[in-house]
């Protein structure tokens, strides 16, 4: 990937779950989709990213997560065949310019401005809940 990922892109990444930091590990398991909810420029000039895990996995109760529609799975490049979420109550921030993570070809494919303002929504909400975790991987 040459340009920076902006909001609502999805990429293959290798994400680290907070519970996963909170026990010492530094790395991600597996390489799973990724919805970029957040993509920043900061002061330096470099691109800010927050990524959120889509997964399989029925979220928890209290966990704040937003169920894919159909539409958005194609749109995003993702398996259509399965129920998908994103769970956006925990992120991972990363740098793009400097991210040992995003592979020059990790970008699958897009979510709709729409459903991406709806997953930014529910971020926000979970952060002023103070229900939001983040695992920050710039190095």
């Amino acid at each position: 990937m040459t340009d920076a990922p902006k909001a609502g892109d999805v990429l293959r990444y290798p994400y680290l779950w907070a519970r996963q930091a909170g026990h010492g590990e530094t790395e991600g398991r597996k390489t799973r989709p990724c919805a970029v909810i957040l993509s920043l420029k900061a002061g330096s000039g470099q691109t800010e990213l927050r990524l959120c895990a889509v997964t399989t996995q029925p979220p928890q109760t209290g966990t704040h997560a937003v169920e894919v529609p159909e539409i958005e799975k194609r749109r995003a490049g993702l398996d259509s065949g399965v129920p998908l979420w994103v769970i956006v109550d925990e992120h991972n921030l990363d740098v793009f310019e400097q991210s040992f993570y995003i592979e020059p070809h990790s970008h699958i494919g897009a979510f709709s401005t729409s459903f991406t303002k709806e997953l930014q929504k529910e971020m926000v909400l979970a952060l002023r809940q103070r229900n939001s975790k983040a695992v920050s991987r710039r190095d």
